[in-house]
């Protein structure tokens, strides 16, 4: 491959594997260059002001740790938020082209196999018996009020 340069490459596209989704959820698509700060306004805007009742992040390959900071942030900051993760594979598609000078181009296209991450946040309950589900923090738990497990000022030893 050392004589070959990328060219483009483009995600395949797929249904969000959502089917009880409300009509004009809002997508959040986190690429590996996306700010956070950029993505959480969007997100906040539309969950806190456009009164949006659920939003769904979904990244792939070296987007996915992105996606779920996104998405801890978001239920940290707004509360209440039931949560289904659905893992899955998506294919990307890359072209390469002979870097030779002098030489006819040539065209190489690699199709990557790439783990994929789809997240639903939603006001309203969801099914809790569906795989991937996870409930709302309870009120009073550490975790919903900002606190790092296990780090809370009563917890240290000494």
């Amino acid at each position: 491959m050392e004589n070959f340069r990328k060219v483009s490459t483009s995600e395949e596209q797929s249904p969000l594997p959502f089917p009880e989704l409300l009509p004009g959820v809002v997508e959040m698509k986190v690429k590996e260059g996306s700010k956070i700060r950029n993505l959480m306004g969007f997100a906040l805007t539309h969950m806190e002001h456009k009164g949006s009742r659920q939003i769904v992040f979904s990244g792939c390959g070296r987007a996915v740790t992105k996606t779920i900071t996104c998405v801890e942030i978001m239920k940290r900051k707004l509360g209440g938020l039931h949560q289904v993760t659905k893992v899955r594979y998506q294919t990307l598609r890359e072209v390469w082209e002979s870097a030779e000078p002098g030489g006819t181009p040539h065209h190489l296209t690699v199709h990557k196999n790439v783990p994929s991450i789809c997240i639903l946040l939603s006001r309203d309950p969801l099914d809790p018996n569906q795989m991937g589900y996870q409930p709302p923090e309870p009120a009073g738990s550490p975790a919903a009020a900002g606190e790092v497990l296990g780090c809370s000022a009563q917890g240290l030893k000494r």
